[in-house]
């Protein structure tokens, strides 16, 4: 896995996506903290038309709790985010590798979270 694990769901449209994603997120117990439109957030402030394209920030408590009190500035790197984009034949769906993004911070318990939060991501996305 790079800095995200990434699927496609073929012939599926990102509203359909979305919907898939959130619920398997759920599933493994995330829940979404925050939601970008991102699309519509480029034709507004800066009016280009892209292709849909979300982001979804996704976290499960009870790990955020326990990165937290390990390491009280992991903060700045939550939540877990989530990307869907719209690509031709279906919707991209990308969620980021926590491993790879705590690699900053010097901790091998909050890198062993970080395995743990990775793996229920990847489940959740799999799952989608």
């Amino acid at each position: 896995m790079s800095y995200t694990y990434d699927r496609t769901l073929a012939g599926m449209r990102i509203d359909d996506a979305e919907k898939r994603v959130r619920e398997a997120l759920g599933d493994a117990g995330f829940g979404v903290l925050t939601e970008i439109d991102v699309q519509a957030t480029m034709k507004k402030k800066i009016d280009v038309d892209i292709a849909p394209y979300r982001i979804l920030g996704a976290c499960n408590p009870e790990m955020a709790y326990e990165a937290i009190g390990l390491e009280p500035r992991v903060g700045a790197m939550l939540p877990c985010n989530v990307i869907l984009r719209e690509i031709e034949g279906g919707t991209e769906v990308s969620a980021i590798d926590p491993v790879a993004s705590m690699t900053a911070i010097d901790n091998i318990e909050l890198s062993d979270v970080a395995g743990q939060v990775r793996d229920m991501l990847k489940a959740a996305i799999d799952a989608a």
